[in-house]
C-alpha cells in the first residue's frame, strides 16, 4: 500500500476526435497530502472526471505525471477506490454480500470478511438491514453501499465523481453529512468531483478550481472551516460569503 498520497505534475490529456485533437486537460499541477479531502470544481466538460479516471488508472494521461505514494500510476490498483455517481450496488446481493463483494475479489477470508463487514455495517448506518437488497433501500442507504463497498477494501486513496449528483437536495445534503462522519472515521485521502460549490465547501479541506476546456487549474482555495463541520455551517455568513467568491471565480472563468 502507499502513503496516500497523490502528486499530478504537469498533467496534459488529449483526445482524437476525428481529424482534430480535443485537449481536455492541459498542464494540471497539484499536490494532494495523505488524508486530505480535496473537492474539485468547474464547469461541465473541464476535465474533472477525465482528471479522476487517470487518478483511478482506469484512462492513460498524454503527457506529465501521476504518482501515488510517491509511484507512478500505471493502472489500477488496491490503493485506490472510485464511488460513481450511478448506484453501482449488485441488485441481486444483499447489502452484507455487497460489502464482502471486493473481499472476496481479493481472497480475504471469510473471518476476515466478517470482521469488516461487521465494522462497517454501523459506520454506515445499516445495521438494520445487512439482509436486504438494495431495491428495498432509499436512494441515500444504496449510496451509503456504494461508499462502505469502497471502504471495504481499505483504500488509501478514495475517489468520487459527483457520487450525490442523482439525490435530491435534502438527501443530498443529508449524505454529505454523512459522508463527512463516516471519513472523519477512516481519514483516507478523498478526491471528490462536483460542480456544487456548497458542496465542495462543506466537505473538502481545499478546492480546485479547474477552468472551461482545455481544463486547468484557475485556483486552489483553503477552506478556512474548523471540523467536525455541522449543518449549521451552511447558513452562516462566513459560508456565504466563501460561496460568492468562488461562484464569482467560476463565472469570470466562463467569460
Amino acid at each position: 500500500m502507499t502513503d496516500g498520497t497523490l502528486s499530478i505534475s504537469a498533467l496534459t490529456k488529449t483526445f482524437a476526435k476525428g481529424s482534430t485533437t480535443v485537449t481536455a486537460l492541459e498542464n494540471v499541477n497539484v499536490e494532494i497530502g495523505a488524508g486530505e479531502f480535496v473537492a474539485v470544481v468547474g464547469s461541465s466538460g473541464c476535465g474533472k472526471s477525465t482528471l479522476l479516471n487517470i487518478l483511478a488508472g482506469l484512462d492513460r494521461q498524454t503527457s506529465g505525471q501521476v504518482l501515488v505514494g510517491g509511484r507512478p500510476v500505471g493502472g489500477p490498483g488496491p490503493d485506490r477506490a472510485m464511488v460513481f455517481q450511478s448506484d453501482a450496488a449488485f441488485p441481486w446481493l444483499t447489502v452484507t454480500e455487497n460489502l464482502e463483494y471486493g473481499l472476496k475479489v481479493q481472497g480475504r477470508s471469510a473471518a476476515e470478511r466478517k470482521r469488516v463487514v461487521g465494522e462497517l455495517l454501523p459506520l454506515l448506518g445499516l445495521e438494520q438491514f445487512a439482509h436486504s437488497y438494495p431495491r428495498e433501500l432509499s436512494g441515500g442507504m444504496r449510496k451509503r453501499i456504494d461508499i462502505g463497498r469502497a471502504y471495504a477494501v481499505e483504500p488509501e486513496i478514495l475517489l468520487m465523481d459527483e457520487p450525490f449528483g442523482a439525490l435530491d437536495v435534502v438527501t443530498r445534503e443529508h449524505m454529505q453529512d454523512e459522508l463527512l462522519r463516516i471519513w472523519s472515521a477512516r481519514r483516507s485521502t478523498v478526491v471528490f468531483i462536483t460542480h456544487d460549490i456548497d458542496e465542495a465547501i462543506m466537505l473538502s479541506d481545499r478546492i480546485v478550481m479547474l477552468s472551461p476546456r482545455p481544463g486547468r487549474v484557475r485556483e486552489i482555495v483553503d477552506v478556512p472551516f474548523d471540523r467536525p463541520r455541522t449543518p449549521e455551517l451552511r447558513e452562516s455568513a462566513d459560508f456565504y460569503r466563501l460561496r460568492t467568491d468562488l461562484r464569482r471565480m467560476m463565472g469570470e472563468a466562463v467569460r
